[in-house]
């Protein structure tokens, strides 16, 4: 499986770091299939660092990771298929702290993008429940992503390269 990855920089060991804003799997390191999701993160991250460093890129980096991990039991692996009622609250729950806040080393499932965190925040704020927030998510494109929460989930990927984005 390829994984890509969107920063401001090349990323070819990745490390956990704690996060300066909640993520949808808690604190880890982000990756997806999709390369239009990675590259769109990549020129976001630009976009935020612009300010405060000259001459930032968006830069794509891509992974290979075998795809037996998922049903291997190597790892301790949670994955959601879709955004369901137990992804709702997985999302909410995570992005409540800084801290990882669950014991799977990876977590794969879609994307709480910017254009669902107001219909997920909407849900957070009571004027949504449950079921009228899952009907909302249903009408958006979700990408999928996979994260990695330990050492161990980390070793398991491999740099291919890092491509500047024009």
């Amino acid at each position: 499986m390829i994984l890509y990855h969107g920063s401001n920089m090349r990323v070819e060991k990745p490390v956990l770091k704690t996060p300066s804003r909640p993520l949808d799997f808690s604190a880890g390191f982000y990756t997806s299939e999709s390369r239009e999701q990675a590259e769109r993160w990549a020129f976001s991250k630009q976009k935020r660092m612009a300010g405060s460093m000259e001459g930032t890129k968006a830069i794509l980096n891509s992974y290979e990771m075998a795809d037996e991990l998922f049903t291997a039991n190597k790892l301790v692996v949670k994955e959601f298929r879709i955004a369901d009622e137990e992804w709702l609250e997985f999302i909410v729950q995570a992005r409540s702290s800084l801290q990882i806040c669950h014991s799977y080393d990876m977590v794969k499932g879609p994307v709480a993008n910017d254009n669902l965190f107001q219909t997920i925040n909407l849900y957070e704020t009571g004027i949504l429940n449950k079921a009228e927030t899952i009907a909302r998510l249903k009408t958006h494109r979700l990408y999928g992503q996979v994260s990695f929460h330990t050492p161990a989930a980390l070793s398991q990927l491999r740099f291919l390269e890092a491509m500047e984005l024009g």
